[in-house]
């Protein structure tokens, strides 16, 4: 199974697991985001790489495993738009849902 597949299958537990939380329909949300797949390129980790040691010791005290996520953050320069609080004290600009708005005005 590729790394792609776990991501999206990870994405649909998630969100059932969300939905179900909030005694919420999944289907809507999981059709939202086959909607989005479409948009979204999955890139090569050779691309980012050179920025694990920086991004795991960003992260070291927060949740190591999203080290990748910093990473393209790293290299594209760009922030991260995100609820995830452990990004918050990264040393890179984040964006959550309610404030995103801001970004493309």
């Amino acid at each position: 199974m590729s790394n792609e597949t776990c991501l999206v299958l990870d994405a649909n537990i998630i969100i059932r697991a969300l939905m179900n939380k909030k005694n919420l329909s999944a289907e809507k949300a999981l059709e939202t985001l086959n909607i989005l797949l479409n948009f979204i390129t999955i890139v090569d980790r050779s691309l980012y790489s050179q920025f694990e040691k920086n991004a795991r010791e960003r992260m070291r005290t927060r949740d190591i495993d999203d080290w990748p996520i910093l990473a393209l953050s790293l290299v594209f320069n760009c922030p991260i738009w995100t609820e995830d609080t452990d990004f918050f004290c990264a040393g890179v600009a984040t964006w959550t849902t309610d404030r995103i708005h801001l970004l493309f005005e």
